[in-house]
């Protein structure tokens, strides 16, 4: 299983809708109280949470993480290295007391969703990093990852691994391609479709569906899909909303089609190559996982550090090797391509890894759910979905 399938976004988990939904203007930070004193000069050491088997690890000894060894080695910055983030809703709600009542969090550095990181920099609970000391991000950075709506040219995060949300199938079981969203929808589907019941992940691929432009959708839009959808489960034509558990039916056979992540694809193809993932011609959204400063970190400078080292070509290679998300740095290809190893250097070709141009013009990043919207949204969505 894969990181990424761990993740079920509860759309207004109690902590983000009391903070982020309803605005509390308590929580927020001013942007001069954000900075503590960093003791980076003096004290080599950081705190980085992330999720559960996102990072790579020694093949006889997964207790080391070689990628995080090296930086150790070169820098003398020793990494205390947690995997504490299981839920996007349940980290917001770990750490939000301290934030919003202006404490240190004891992390330096976290991953979350850009959803969920949008929430952060709205609150400005996140620090502005210095990118003349991350020559890397700078040189480095997907162009397409540059610049989200919520955190323009990237000043308070950085991509750790991005991803596709599109349509997974068995195409021997169906005896068809799916080539457009619509497909879901044929006949012979009734009953073996799954959406993603999560509802930061599930309406954008959704809207595209309907042909709309998600780097600008509108409550319209919103409430649109949120009728087509509800048409189709009273039809029994969507057999249930999943997390995870997606793998498992795909695999089994129980489900033809499913909205899925990339991610997860390339590992099922290693067990049954009749699977296949489509970008649809309509459009799929590609999202991130971002790194972030929470404010009062104390070791901000090793945070930059960590970060840039994972911008180098040869490092960000390393990781895309072993977690086989879309990786941020387009560079990285070339050091796959290069390898004596045909298993990994084969990785280098592989569209879910590194996108071509054909694809590439397919995937946009949705805006995200304001937090004014949040509240309505996701009730509406959770009534249908039935959390």
């Amino acid at each position: 299983m894969s990181r990424r399938s761990l993740l079920r976004a509860l759309g207004a988990g109690a902590a983000g809708a009391t903070l982020a939904g309803c605005g509390v203007p308590a929580a927020f930070v001013e942007p001069g109280d954000r900075a503590g004193h960093d003791s980076s000069a003096t004290d080599h050491t950081l705190h980085f949470a992330n999720w559960p088997l996102y990072i790579d690890t020694d093949d006889d000894n997964e207790s080391k993480r070689p990628t995080l060894e090296a930086f150790s080695k070169r820098t003398g910055i020793s990494v205390t290295y947690t995997e504490e983030i299981n839920d996007n809703d349940e980290f917001f709600g770990k750490i939000s007391p301290a934030l919003m009542n202006h404490q240190q969090t004891g992390r330096d550095l976290i991953v979350i969703s850009d959803w969920m990181a949008a929430r952060f920099v709205r609150l400005g609970w996140v620090q502005e990093m210095d990118r003349a000391k991350q020559p890397n991000v700078a040189t480095y950075l997907d162009p397409q990852l540059r610049s989200p709506a919520f955190d323009e040219g990237r000043r308070h995060s950085v991509p750790w691994q991005s991803g596709i949300t599109g349509i997974a199938y068995n195409r021997k079981k169906l005896g068809r391609e799916i080539r457009s969203t619509g497909d879901l929808w044929a006949d012979d589907l009734r009953g073996r479709v799954t959406l993603l019941s999560g509802l930061d992940e599930s309406f954008a691929l959704l809207m595209q569906g309907n042909g709309v432009d998600i780097t600008r959708w509108t409550a319209d839009d919103f409430h649109e899909i949120c009728e087509q959808t509800e048409k189709r489960v009273r039809s029994k034509h969507i057999r249930r909303f999943t997390g995870n558990d997606y793998i498992k039916d795909l695999a089994t056979g129980d489900v033809l089609a499913c909205q899925a992540y990339s991610g997860d694809v390339i590992q099922l193809q290693a067990d049954n190559p009749d699977i296949e993932f489509v970008v649809p011609e309509e459009g799929a959204e590609l999202w991130a996982e971002s790194l972030m400063i929470p404010n009062l970190a104390r070791h901000k400078r090793n945070a930059e550090r960590l970060i840039d080292h994972y911008y180098d070509p040869e490092v960000a290679a390393e990781l895309a090797a072993w977690v086989n998300y879309v990786c941020p740095v387009p560079a990285a290809r070339d050091v796959l391509a290069s390898s004596k190893d045909e298993e990994t250097a084969a990785l280098a070709e592989d569209p879910l890894i590194f996108p071509d141009d054909a694809m590439r013009e397919r995937l946009a990043i949705a805006r995200d759910i304001t937090s004014d919207e949040r509240m309505d949204f996701a009730k509406k969505w959770n009534g249908i979905v039935g959390l």
